[in-house]
């Protein structure tokens, strides 16, 4: 036991170190970390390491999914709703097709059962590894929209696929129409059972005399309940876990009605999200070794053959669904056309270079049983695992490093008519000020007068407001004013470093509790924050 907990103490640090390389290298840190497993996998002498499939089921996908649907928009799903269901839906039962009838006519030993195991275990792309490369480049909103929300759904789409080909592989035999009708009440119920439990959590939340610490606890534990509970009656715990999180995040202004609790809940989640997400990266790259020892009937060789064949296919088939998914449906309705701008084809060959894959594909492949209902092994499993892994490494590490030099020679704009980013939290932070100080003046009045600290913040409010109304008012002055802001928060920061001094040097005198001292501490901590954010 002390041994194990030590070897995930060591994977941990390992991964933490790794994730702050790349950031100084400037790569995204999936590509990094799937990189430097496979290079420690290989040295001598090192201890294999196995994903159990329930580990990545059970443990990391319901709060990845769950974190991945709170900092979705629901209104900027809605609105790109058209383009990603023809991707989380269409584009996964497409990919699913056409590499099972590639894999059966192409690869011995294959069936049309089998193909279609393969084809649902690595249809889904890893929305991480694509927005951890995005994010550090200069790209319309809109893709990164479309690209979360894919992957919000994608993910019970091809596991749902994935269900239906391994009974089929399983029991040897297989009902299209069956196979239909479970696949929408599997996706519904899903929808309903966590809807059902992030409403009672809401309830909870709302009407119950919680705590910051409590709020955040039971973050943690709804995704879990969702998920679990949807998976114990047969249903998609993923869409279960994805409608919840988008309904509680909805909700997320009555959840936590004061500042202490949703500030704690995003550090613990941002917390949780690096660990998971560094694990589970570098989990994959150590698993090389398992993998190919398991390759049984096939030479390394031949192997790589056919893992490097379907890597090309679903490359091409993502980049061959993307242009008539985007196009087509313009030509043919005028609505589309007025409610969507034109994408363009630079944004559409974005997308659909953006399709690498992760660790929910490897943990499918992973989960194939061993035996048939016959007994007999199931068939080209272990060819099916070393494809999958195959797919992974190539997309993942060929596309995930040419993305940004694409992004960058392709020099796309962003087509979305809404206001500038800046111009909108200008605008936001114009009508909070107003708010505050129409309610100080209707509400406090009186008690302003007499009170030193309300006549403060009034002034405070109303500084704001001349800086805000400035700011609007010239935005064709951008560089200038970012000029200043950065000059303004460095010189901030600055200070803020100097109180932080001093107060080490108040801890070491021990004139002052040390309760005392680390309220002033978070004091500083929070106006830190706030400038940090503007």
């Amino acid at each position: 036991m002390h041994y194990t907990l030590f070897q995930f103490s060591l994977l941990l640090s390992a991964a933490f170190l790794l994730i702050l390389l790349a950031r100084r290298l400037k790569i995204a840190y999936p590509i990094f970390l799937v990189l430097a497993g496979l290079a420690v996998s290989i040295i001598p002498g090192m201890p294999v390491i196995n994903i159990e499939p329930d580990l990545v089921f059970l443990i990391f996908l319901p709060p990845l999914l769950y974190e991945a649907a709170w900092w979705t928009s629901w209104n900027e799903f809605w609105k790109w709703k058209r383009p990603i269901a023809l991707l989380a839906f269409g584009l996964v039962f497409f990919t699913s097709t056409v590499v099972a009838y590639t894999a059966s006519n192409f690869i011995p030993g294959f069936t049309l059962a089998t193909g279609f195991l393969l084809g649902g275990i690595i249809s889904p792309p890893d929305a991480i590894a694509a927005t951890s490369v995005l994010k550090s480049i200069s790209v319309p909103k809109r893709i990164i929209t479309i690209l979360e929300g894919e992957s919000l759904v994608n993910d019970a789409s091809s596991l749902i696929v994935f269900r239906f080909a391994l009974a089929a592989a399983v029991a040897g035999s297989f009902s299209f129409q069956q196979a239909s009708v479970s696949f929408v009440s599997v996706t519904l119920m899903g929808i309903v059972i966590g809807l059902a439990v992030a409403h009672v959590m809401y309830l909870i939340h709302r009407f119950l005399p919680t705590t910051a610490s409590i709020d955040s606890a039971f973050t943690l534990i709804s995704p879990y309940l969702m998920y679990l509970l949807a998976e114990e009656f047969h249903f998609s715990g993923v869409m279960a876990v994805v409608s919840g999180g988008l309904f509680l995040s909805y909700r997320s202004h009555e959840i936590f009605t004061d500042g202490q609790s949703r500030l704690q809940t995003i550090n613990v989640w941002s917390t949780l999200s690096i660990i998971l997400n560094g694990l589970v990266f570098i989990l994959i790259g150590l698993e090389l070794p398992t993998i190919v020892a398991g390759l049984e009937g096939y030479s390394l060789s031949e192997a790589l053959k056919y893992g490097l064949l379907v890597s090309a296919l679903v490359i091409f088939i993502r980049m061959a669904w993307i242009y008539p998914g985007t196009f087509i449906p313009r030509w043919l309705s005028k609505r589309v056309r007025d409610r969507e701008p034109n994408p363009g084809w630079k944004g559409s060959f974005i997308i659909g270079w953006a399709g690498m894959r992760g660790v929910v594909s490897l943990a499918a492949a992973l989960s194939i049983p061993l035996a048939l209902d016959n007994g007999k092994p199931v068939p080209e499993r272990n060819l099916i695992i070393f494809i999958t892994f195959v797919v992974i490494l190539v997309t993942l590490v060929f596309q995930g490093l040419t993305l940004p030099l694409i992004i960058k020679a392709l020099k796309i704009q962003e087509i979305d008519p809404m206001l500038p980013e800046e111009q909108q939290e200008a605008e936001i932070r114009l009508r909070l000020i107003n708010v505050a100080l129409n309610r100080l003046e209707e509400k406090h009045a009186e008690a302003i007068e007499n009170n030193d600290l309300l006549i403060g913040l009034k002034a405070e409010l109303e500084n704001h407001l001349t800086h805000t109304n400035r700011k609007l008012e010239c935005m064709d002055c951008v560089e200038k004013d970012q000029k200043e802001l950065q000059v303004y928060k460095r010189v901030l920061k600055d200070v803020y470093r100097a109180q932080r001094l001093e107060l080490f040097h108040i801890r070491k005198q021990k004139e002052y509790s040390d309760e005392a001292i680390r309220r002033e501490e978070m004091q500083v901590d929070i106006a830190e924050l706030r400038i940090t954010n503007r």
